[in-house]
């Protein structure tokens, strides 16, 4: 970790100012001079020969802020971070005193040494304090991680998981933030799991949760058999509905399909609002030609959640086969953005450029498509490797369980 943080960007401005109220003419003098020796060897990047000249500093004025914090972090990246607390306390409870802007920076480093001389209590207090204060995106990400990984040895994992948070704010694309997530996310969903085993192993949401795991694994048949026990325990179960039919409706099989259908609409009657139950409703009709039907059920995806890009795109199509393509634009547009990665929404604006004469929107409409369907596919390879396809599903399988 120190080596990721380097010693740039740590060293305060080194001030020769010091307590004068305190100190003879000779004694600042002197304090000036040892500060001055050491801003040198920083230039020369020699932090080793600054700290001796820092340490005389603060022997004269142990109430320097400057002085105390840059010898904490030279001692610090000099790895000796039990060296360095001291005067990383005392800069810091001088410029509480003081009144001073925050020292965000020195608290972070602070409670890492504290970390890395275990003591974990005063070091977690520390890295809380100073991570929401953080403009350094680097550092921030760095303390932010080392504060996960204190949660987590703990325990507490509902704390690291507020942290990731914060830190996917500040660094969305971080792979080691993203991967601390997944680390995260998935002891909170062991822990959860157990808890529910104990608690009750035979519970309709018991048999829901096998089904996930079932599900996320490929096990397809497995799955559905656990959503069917929970809705036989209890058929009001939220959202066991829409996730049965959604399994369902990936099958070839046009038994199963139907099935699906069933089970959307059961879905439905549980919660009429179900916007996910209506869009698939939709897609169903669009696929069998009930082309009104599926235009009302559409428009109504479409009304509950404005933004969701697959209930515009869905639309567009219908109003497409139904020869209004002036409606269908903006809605393609309004997808696009909503969604930027969605491939068939960029191939259909596309199409829909091409036919009104606009030439060079539609090439680069179409040069998006080829880029967003080539990430899909490797996407689609990756998980093939990891084993998440799902198997296919027909009707005779079902009559088994």
């Amino acid at each position: 970790m120190i080596a990721k943080l380097g010693l740039a960007g740590f060293v305060l401005l080194l001030s020769a100012t010091a307590c004068l109220s305190q100190m003879t003419e000779d004694q600042q003098q002197e304090f000036a001079a040892h500060m001055q020796k050491a801003h040198g060897y920083l230039e020369q990047k020699q932090p080793a020969l600054a700290i001796p000249e820092l340490q005389a500093a603060v022997a004269i004025d142990p109430e320097n802020v400057d002085a105390q914090a840059n010898l904490g972090v030279l001692l610090f990246f000099q790895g000796k971070p039990a060296d360095s607390i001291p005067h990383f306390r005392a800069a810091l409870a001088e410029q509480k005193e003081e009144g001073q802007p925050g020292l965000a920076k020195i608290q972070g480093l602070l409670g890492m040494a504290e970390s890395r001389t275990l003591d974990f209590a005063d070091a977690r207090k520390d890295m809380e304090a100073s991570l929401p204060s953080l403009q350094d995106r680097r550092f921030q990400v760095q303390l932010g991680l080392e504060l996960v990984g204190l949660y987590t040895e703990s325990g507490d994992l509902e704390k690291a998981a507020a942290a990731i948070s914060q830190l996917r704010k500040a660094d969305p694309s971080n792979t080691e933030v993203l991967y601390a997530a997944y680390r995260t996310y998935s002891d909170l969903t062991g822990e959860s799991m157990l808890a529910l085993s104990l608690a009750a192993p035979d519970s309709a949401q018991m048999h829901q949760l096998l089904a996930h795991e079932d599900t996320r694994q490929g096990n397809t048949t497995a799955a559905i058999a656990q959503y069917r026990k929970a809705i036989a325990i209890d058929p009001h179960l939220p959202g066991v509905h829409f996730e049965l039919a959604e399994l369902l409706h990936t099958s070839a099989d046009e038994t199963v399909k139907k099935e699906a259908e069933q089970e959307y609409r059961a879905a439905l009657l549980e919660n009429p609002q179900n916007e996910k139950s209506i869009l698939r409703l939709a897609e169903i009709d669009a696929h069998k030609g009930s082309t009104e039907q599926s235009y009302k059920e559409y428009a109504k995806a479409v009304e509950l959640q404005p933004a969701d890009a697959d209930a515009k795109l869905g639309l567009a199509k219908i109003l497409m086969a139904m020869n209004q393509s002036d409606k269908a634009l903006p809605l393609l547009e309004q997808a696009v953005q909503l969604e930027p990665t969605n491939a068939t929404a960029h191939y259909r604006l596309a199409t829909l450029y091409r036919q009104m004469g606009r030439v060079d929107d539609a090439k680069h409409e179409v040069a998006l498509y080829q880029k967003f369907k080539e990430m899909k596919e490797k996407l689609q390879a990756l998980y093939k490797e990891l084993q998440v396809q799902p198997k296919e599903i027909r009707a005779d399988e079902q009559e088994e369980q």
